[in-house]
């Protein structure tokens, strides 16, 4: 196949690899800490002494927010940028002396979204029909 049937291809993968990590981090933490926020507000872990409360903020619009918009490909690189920070404030911060087993999953996350921000949202998102619509720049 040619280079239109690499260019397809390299967008579902992107579509896949975007939508298919918010998603998982979207249901299984960024929903649950939504959800419950009021509860865990006074015992959330505190890495940047920020306080418990903001960094639950924090986490809630990175995991729940954030996740949402790169899913669909909307400020797609914008949105990437909390996460990834969230991600590294938990592999190296505050599991930084925790096994292996115990930071994989943020590590994988982390990994997952660096390429999505290096890579770009792909063909198959928002950013790129609006892109389309808005058309070229006149000056």
């Amino acid at each position: 196949m040619g280079s239109n049937g690499d260019t397809l291809r390299g967008s579902i993968g992107l579509l896949v690899l975007r939508a298919g990590m918010s998603a998982m981090l979207f249901c299984g933490h960024g929903w649950d800490k939504f959800t419950h926020l009021a509860a865990r507000a006074q015992d959330f872990p505190d890495p940047l002494h920020l306080g418990s409360a903001m960094s639950l903020g924090l986490a809630v619009f990175a995991e729940g927010v954030c996740t949402v918009f790169v899913a669909i490909g909307l400020f797609t690189r914008w949105a990437v940028i909390p996460i990834v920070i969230l991600f590294v404030v938990i592999v190296f911060i505050h599991s930084a002396q925790d096994p292996w087993k115990v930071k994989e999953l943020a590590a994988l996350y982390l990994v997952s979204f660096v390429a999505v921000f290096l890579l770009g949202p792909g063909s198959l998102a928002l950013d790129s029909w609006i892109s389309l619509r808005m058309g070229p720049k006149k000056d």
